[in-house]
């Protein structure tokens, strides 16, 4: 129960931040310019919306730009945004005397912006769906798109992203405890995901827990056919990183 009060009462503090409006905007970017793109386009869509693969196509072109930049771009301004409401007001102090403990207070702040990343997975498949069945319904010459939802592939490519984007999540958390300058936490997190953007070339760049949606995206996408394949399985290798960085962080900060 204290738990459960202590979440709520960091859910509550979210509000006072940027943090809602990130997670609308990052969810819905993308999906947007592309029902924008089709309005305008409206009368070359008609061989697009009867294809056999069309529901493949639309997903490939949203998950792109999501994969690659700005889901970990994403996570870096959270993780720095939930953290910065006790160093910006000073309570860091005042929170540690209250009749709570730290693993509670710890989790507790994990959790919103593990649950902000839920939202933006939800919020973000909703805004595709949305890019697809809007230009039907408002223009005659465009059908309802023929081809059946292949809703196991798509459910199955979130539960992967998302399990790529769990050690980016938690490095990010560790670094914006660790620094009370905002920026600082956020530098290093666009430095880390900019560098492991010109090291996909590399054959071992999967080490990098910031190319690993990006990596997913291209195997999944057969974009990946000229490299050679990672020796391990992506969500394996980030579902490791994210206990160990976890752990980490919780062990670097309780003996702060």
């Amino acid at each position: 129960m204290n738990f459960i009060n202590t979440f709520q009462s960091e859910w509550l503090k979210k509000k006072r931040s940027l943090a809602s409006w990130l997670v609308i905007v990052g969810a819905f970017f993308t999906p947007s310019i592309i029902l924008m793109s089709r309005i305008k386009n409206a009368d070359q869509l008609s061989a697009l919306y009867v294809s056999d693969d069309f529901w493949q196509k639309l997903w490939n072109q949203t998950w792109e730009s999501m994969a690659v930049f700005l889901l970990p771009i994403g996570i870096i301004l959270a993780a720095g945004l939930i953290t910065q409401i006790e160093y910006k007001n000073n309570t860091w102090k005042q929170l540690h005397t209250t009749p709570q403990r730290f693993t509670t207070i710890f989790f507790a702040k994990f959790l919103v912006i593990l649950i902000m990343l839920v939202e933006v997975f939800v919020l973000f498949n909703v805004g595709i769906y949305l890019s697809a069945v809007v230009p039907s319904m408002l223009f005659s010459n465009i059908p309802y798109p023929t081809a059946p939802i292949p809703y196991m592939d798509f459910l199955n490519a979130n539960v992967n992203f998302f399990l790529d984007c769990l050690p980016i999540l938690a490095l990010q958390y560790l670094l914006s405890l660790q620094f009370k300058n905002f920026l600082v936490p956020i530098g290093v997190g666009f430095v880390i995901w900019f560098l492991g953007v010109g090291m996909l070339a590399w054959e071992y760049s999967y080490i990098l827990p910031y190319n690993h949606g990006t990596i997913d995206f291209l195997m999944s996408s057969d974009q990946f056919a000229n490299r050679k394949i990672p020796p391990i399985n992506i969500q394996l290798l980030a579902a490791i990183y994210f206990v160990v960085i976890t752990v980490a962080s919780y062990v670097r900060h309780y003996w702060k």
